[in-house]
């Protein structure tokens, strides 16, 4: 029976957009792989493995032997330190340039001051300059550019050429022509020994130096998950054994009793057993108010104690616990591929062999119809065609933007669990919102109590009590806090029976009590009479009508209501703006369910939906467009699923989380709006950095390849280009650093002052 398995890699030398693909095929190829996806902007590979066939250890084998040397990624691993990496391109960029200044003022300088070449030949002479810039040349190429060859020969012997490839051939071409037109001058053509040892030399540091520069800029993309990593806790004071010890968070166990004191950030996730206090929880909600904490409250490991001191059980630690399952879900988001990268993907797999196959076609065009002497145009020409190339910044362009979107997003307590989900959100039309715990505060309250003729509203109050106190259902709270709140003692139930969505039944002291929704009571052949009218009153009122019967007899109407949280009405004027039209599910009868819709301005309502049929109801909505369902429930989770991008509001349960593409981690709707908002951002910034990377070769290549030269005289420069090429990359970088200031979305406030004051009573399922 197959067992699958998703691992991640540290995949090192990758290059550029085709080094990514040649390690993604080589990683499908390995024993037990499903799927495996390569991550240039995080050098790390996904892969979903059968363990029964593979093992991390050989998966990460057979990518190494294809020229990328991998391990396996350490759970809770941060990003790679890049500082070593980022220090020696430093170092070997400085070096380079020191050894082909020179190189460059002896051949280029007659360009910038008339005369030097004369002044050259009259010193030193021309031969000498020419050998002393091979000898400084040949330290460059062999030098701080040897990691060029190392890599790209050997990629172009097992014909897999990359970045690499191109800038080997390219800077070799330049420096053989050149070593040549030095000491065999004779076996070229006449007229066309010209030395271009400047050429190769300052490509190479122009290309180091774009690297240097890319990866110091790569190096911030990871900041969000390097923020979020320093918010873990070192150590906790924890009770054992009669006496309290410090211990590292790796050593605390679920059911340890751990001691905070102001100023210190709460280790684990935990349940408090004494004190009172404000934590700071700004980390995970983004709300900058500290939340008060007292018995039987939950804490969140990484938050920050403000005032006070407590004790609180541990009841998840390690990778348990909200702050590192935050940072999965954000890795997980970076490391995931667009469905627009599968575009990149196919091209850049061909993209180096068919550069190749165009500088030769370059050098043999102007060898055949170039001007005399053919042999130097034809070689600037094609060592221009293979250095300005870039796929770097094609492979570059979709994981940058969405590793530092993602980044920000969750700054702003929003998460992706799935990649995909940035791009999808672009397509939705429809917002579906489940209405309890989503739409409202999810704590219903007993607003109305009608009795019928010959029924004491004590009474009746007290027996439908004692059978709602056999419920866990929201509605049945609310109506056993109205009878505790009115000082009533409860009797004793029995042949309790509940029905999902529907009521519930029981015998209380020797009477039969039922109570529940008006299908219910006609379910059991109950006869409401005026109470009917009353309901219907309560419904119009945006009160959710239930009946009790005593004996078969309707015995009293119950209103309850469940208030719209604060900003529910500013978060769907927010979607409006967007252009999305806003739906609501609720297993609310039409009456109550419109009352709410008109209230707050939502599109279109689908009433009296039982927990199961939510997936039912998604698919009639799915006939206006793309969709999204905002949920928190366990009843959510199915939908969740169903939906094309599935929300979920952090407030709800671990089922529903796990369920969604995206999770708030607070329950303010408005950060569903923010997910739209960074979606959009991101995608802008992705659609920006792809019309960069291929409209740059688009351009470019034909013109290193002479193209404007037979109209202009205009030739590129291999040096210009190499600067070029570098440039490119840094671009793509730098714009997707912009995300990271992305501002929040901002929402104008909702019109009418009732809906904008969240004081609207919603009804309750």
């Amino acid at each position: 029976m197959p067992q699958h398995q998703t691992i991640q890699l540290q995949v090192s030398g990758l290059s550029c957009a085709s080094c990514v693909g040649r390690a993604q095929r080589a990683l499908q190829s390995a024993p037990g792989v499903v799927t495996a996806t390569v991550n240039l902007a995080t050098e790390t590979a996904t892969v979903d493995f059968d363990t029964t066939i593979g093992s991390p250890i050989q998966i990460a084998d057979v990518v190494t032997k294809a020229g990328y040397p991998a391990r396996p990624k350490t759970p809770d691993a941060a990003p790679q330190d890049k500082s070593e990496d980022i220090a020696r391109l430093r170092r070997m960029t400085v070096i380079a340039a020191l050894l082909a200044l020179p190189v460059f003022l002896l051949e280029m300088g007659s360009h910038l001051v008339p005369g030097i070449h004369q002044l050259i030949a009259q010193t030193i002479g021309t031969q000498n300059s020419h050998i002393l810039q091979f000898l400084l040349t040949t330290a460059v190429l062999f030098g701080p550019g040897f990691q060029f060859f190392a890599k790209g020969l050997p990629a172009l012997l097992r014909r897999v050429p990359d970045m690499n490839s191109l800038v080997a051939i390219g800077t070799l071409a330049a420096y053989g022509f050149s070593v040549v037109a030095t000491f065999a001058p004779g076996l070229l053509p006449a007229g066309t020994a010209n030395v271009y040892f400047e050429a190769a030399a300052v490509i190479v540091v122009l290309i180091l130096l774009g690297r240097y520069l890319e990866a110091r800029a790569k190096g911030r993309t990871g900041d969000a998950i390097r923020r979020l990593i320093k918010l873990r806790s070192g150590v906790a004071r924890v009770e054992r054994t009669d006496q309290t010890v410090d211990l590292p968070i790796e050593e605390i166990a679920v059911g340890d009793i751990i001691q905070v004191r102001p100023g210190e950030r709460v280790a684990v996730d935990g349940v408090v057993l004494s004190g009172t206090s404000f934590v700071n929880e700004s980390m995970i909600t983004g709300e900058p108010i500290p939340v008060p904490k007292a018995v039987d409250d939950t804490v969140i490991g990484g938050t920050i104690n403000s005032t006070g001191a407590f004790r609180f059980r541990a009841a998840r630690v390690g990778a348990d616990t909200m702050l590192a399952r935050i940072i999965a879900m954000v890795e997980q988001a970076q490391a995931a591929k667009l469905p627009i990268q599968g575009v990149v993907d196919r091209i850049t797999t061909w993209f180096v062999p068919a550069v190749m196959v165009v500088a030769v076609a370059t050098i043999l065009l102007w060898l055949a119809f170039g001007p005399a002497p053919a042999l130097p145009y034809a070689l600037v020409a094609g060592v221009s065609v293979l250095i300005i190339a870039c796929p770097c910044a094609m492979g570059l362009a979709t994981p940058t933007s969405i590793m530092v979107g993602t980044g920000r997003a969750a700054e702003l307590g929003v998460f992706f669990r799935k990649g995909d989900a940035l791009q999808l959100l672009q397509e939705v039309n429809v917002v579906a919102l489940d209405k309890t715990g989503t739409l409202t505060q999810g704590r219903p309250a007993m607003t109305d109590l009608v009795t019928a003729e010959g029924f004491d509203k004590h009474r009746v109050l007290g027996l439908i009590a004692t059978v709602e106190a056999l419920s866990e259902h929201p509605i049945a709270n609310a109506v056993s806090r109205a009878a505790a709140e009115a000082g009533l003692s409860l009797g004793e139930a029995t042949e309790f029976e509940s029905i999902t969505g529907l009521g519930a039944q029981a015998r209380v002291d020797g009477h039969r009590v039922l109570i529940g929704s008006d299908q219910f009571m006609a379910r059991h052949g109950i006869e409401l009479g005026d109470l009917a009218d009353t309901g219907a009153t309560l419904a119009q009122r945006g009160r959710t009508p239930l009946y009790a019967a005593i004996d078969d007899r309707a015995a009293a109407v119950i209103g309850v209501s469940d208030p719209i949280k604060p900003t529910t009405p500013v978060a769907i004027k927010a979607f409006h703006d967007m252009g999305l039209k806003v739906a609501m599910i609720s297993g609310d009868n039409q009456t109550t369910a419109q009352a709410i819709a008109d209230e707050l301005r939502i599109d279109t309502v689908i009433a009296g939906v039982l927990p199961d049929g939510k997936v039912a109801a998604l698919t009639e909505l799915r006939a206006g467009g793309k969709l999204a369902f905002v949920g928190d429930g366990i009843n959510d989770a199915p939908a969740l699923a169903s939906a094309d991008v599935g929300i979920a509001v952090g407030s709800g349960t671990d089922v529903a989380i796990e369920a969604a593409d995206v999770v708030l981690i607070s329950g303010d709707l408005t950060g569903v709006a923010h997910a739209f908002d960074i979606s959009s951002k991101t995608m802008r910034n992705i659609h920006q950095n792809l019309f960069w990377a291929f409209g740059y070769n688009v351009l470019l290549i034909p013109v290193a390849a002479g193209v404007f030269y037979p109209m202009f005289g205009l030739m590129l420069s291999p040096v210009l280009a190499a600067g070029a090429m570098a440039m490119s990359s840094v671009f793509v970088v730098t714009n997707a650093l912009r995300l990271r200031h992305a501002k929040p979305a901002s929402f104008a406030p909702a019109a009418d002052k009732q809906v904008q004051s969240g004081m609207v009573e919603a009804a309750s399922i």
